[in-house]
């Protein structure tokens, strides 16, 4: 038991996951993100807003900082909002990411794709509006990069989302 813990461990530990490239196009843009990555979350909330509110926080990268602290110095190419491939790059905690939008459907889904330090990550939003009013917002990310274990793993990135998530939902419901 103890040597396929450890065989899985240096398998996760080398496993890159596919290009950025493929992560974008055959990924993300599929609504999709990597599975097999060995780093991956997911989390929802239900949002007291309208869905539209969600989706203006959301879609708008430069106005991240105002509703999450850990969020600064983005920078945008391009300001005519979020649109299929536009590049952006934001620091997040001590980390500088490098993304690109993969999907960009009003209301429904946002998803991007980004890289920092050597790792990949698919980052998709789906947004559900209800009857009355509230929001599911539900995310879902994927991490993959040789030797990314030996400081990230799932249950930061977990914790990361919930982070990212009531920070949206706080700024939505004011």
């Amino acid at each position: 038991m103890v040597r396929q813990g450890r065989t899985r461990m240096l398998r996760e530990m080398r496993y890159r996951g596919p290009s950025l490239e493929e992560l974008h196009e055959n990924y993300a843009k599929r609504h999709r993100i990597d599975k097999a990555a060995p780093i991956h979350s997911a989390h929802e909330v239900v949002i007291d807003a309208p869905a539209e509110r969600v989706w203006a926080l959301l879609a708008d990268p430069a106005g991240w900082p105002s509703f999450d602290p850990a969020i600064r110095d983005v920078r945008v190419a391009g300001s005519d909002g979020a649109a299929v491939d536009m590049q952006f790059v934001w620091v997040n905690g001590r980390t500088t990411i490098t993304s690109r939008f993969a999907v960009v459907e009003p209301l429904r889904e946002i998803t991007w794709t980004g890289t920092a330090m050597g790792s990949r990550a698919a980052h998709r939003h789906l947004i559900t509006p209800h009857q009355d009013g509230t929001t599911l917002l539900r995310t879902e990310e994927s991490m993959s990069g040789a030797l990314l274990g030996l400081f990230y793993n799932s249950a930061k990135l977990h914790a990361e989302l919930i982070r990212w998530l009531t920070s949206i939902k706080a700024a939505a419901q004011q």
